[in-house]
This record gives structure tokens, sequence and C-alpha cells, in this order.
């Protein structure tokens, strides 16, 4: 497989953490369940898990492609990362470890936003749904900001990916909102089964990605940051 290959499972995979992850799986399963309330119009059901979709998909590509093209469009900046990046890399996949594996208890916001626009979403239809997947994507906990800032990022600008990469990191995290939508639209008697297994599954696969990121994140630092070895 080609390194742009590897990249590009990496950030798809990143993407699927991300989105099976306890805070922002849960709030995709609650906006899927409100938005699937109407089930006697399953053309606008679908059409709002699209939308939905959509304004989380967008809300990651766009932030990421901000923040890489940001940092890779002053040529100073583009110089001391591409030069420096190895170093910084080791170190902040020991941070993301740190927080992937739960040894470090860090909350992120109130959560008052989106009580707000998910208890006025009702009125708004297709694009209230979509502010809603906004919304929710930026609501970040300490694993989405982990994988999100600590992982994908640090991906996208060493192969100076602003968009490709992003892309594929929101391919991930649609695709098990995808699942949800339809598990919940043929047997929502199921669902909170399938959440729990779900979340089991989620637990072990972030906590296998932190073990990886501890153990490389350790290696790089010796190797590029301190130049130990």
């Amino acid at each position: 497989m080609s390194e742009w290959g590897m990249a590009a499972g990496a950030a798809f995979w990143f993407g699927v953490l991300t989105s099976i992850s306890p805070c922002l799986m849960a709030t995709n399963v609650t906006a899927i369940t409100f938005i699937a309330r109407r089930i006697d119009k399953p053309r606008y059901v679908v059409l709002s898990g699209a939308f939905y979709i959509a304004g989380q998909s967008l809300a990651f590509v766009v932030l990421a492609m901000i923040l890489v093209t940001s940092l890779l469009s002053v040529p100073l900046a583009s110089y001391w990362l591409q030069k420096y990046m190895f170093r910084l890399l080791g170190p902040v996949l020991i941070v993301a470890a740190i927080l992937l594996l739960e040894l470090l208890d860090v909350q992120f916001g109130s959560g008052h936003m989106k009580q707000w626009v998910q208890k006025h979403t009702d009125r708004g239809g297709l694009w209230a749904a979509a502010l809603l997947g906004i919304v929710f994507a930026m609501s970040f906990c300490p694993t989405t900001a982990a994988l999100f800032f600590g992982s994908l990022l640090p991906l996208a600008i060493t192969h100076e990916s602003s968009f490709f990469l992003p892309l594929m990191y929101a391919f991930g995290v649609a695709l098990p909102v995808i699942v949800f939508a339809i598990t919940i639209a043929l047997a929502a008697n199921r669902v909170g089964r399938i959440f729990e297994r779900v979340s089991k599954a989620e637990r072990w696969a972030r906590y296998g990605t932190g073990a990886v990121f501890l153990v490389v994140g350790i290696w790089f630092t010796l190797a590029y940051t301190l130049e130990l070895m």
C-alpha cells in the first residue's frame, strides 16, 4: 500500500473512532432519533438525516482546511512545520494517547449551545438539521479533540493535504451515523442494544489506538525530539 493510501486509511479510521466515541455517538444517536420522530414522512426523515450528516461532515472538513491551509500558506510556518513536524509529532501523539486512554479528565464546554440548537431544530426543517450536525461536530470532548487536533491535523499537515485527508476523515465520521440512521429507521426497538455493543467495541478500539499512539509517540520523542536514538 502506498504512503498516501496508508494516510487516507488512517484519516478514515480516525473519523470512525471520532464518530463512535461516547460523546459524539450519544449526540449522533440523539439527533438521528430526533430526526426520525416523523416516521410518517420517510422522505423527510431521509433528507433530514442527509442534511445532518452533511452539516457534520462539512464542519470537520472546513475547520481542518482552514487550520491546515493557514499553517501551510505561510512560507515561514510551512518551512518550520516541514522541518520540525516529526519533532513535535512525538509529544502530540503522547498527549493524544493520554486523552484516548482516559488517563486525564478534561472537560470541553458546558453543552448549552447544543441544547439550544436541538430545542430550535424542530422549527427549521432540513437546514436546522444541518445546523444541528455542525454544532454537534464542533462540540469537542477530550476524545474527539484528541482524534481531530492530535491525530488528523498532524497527519494532514505532514502530507500537506488540506482537503483530501480531512474529507476521508469526514467519510469516516459519517459512516457510523449512516448505519445508525438506517438501523433506527428499520428497527428502533433494537437501538439500545446496538448502542451498548458499539460502546464496548469503541472502548477497545480507542484503547488500542491510544496504546499505539503512546508507543509511537514515545519512539518519535526519543528519536526525533530528544535525538537519543
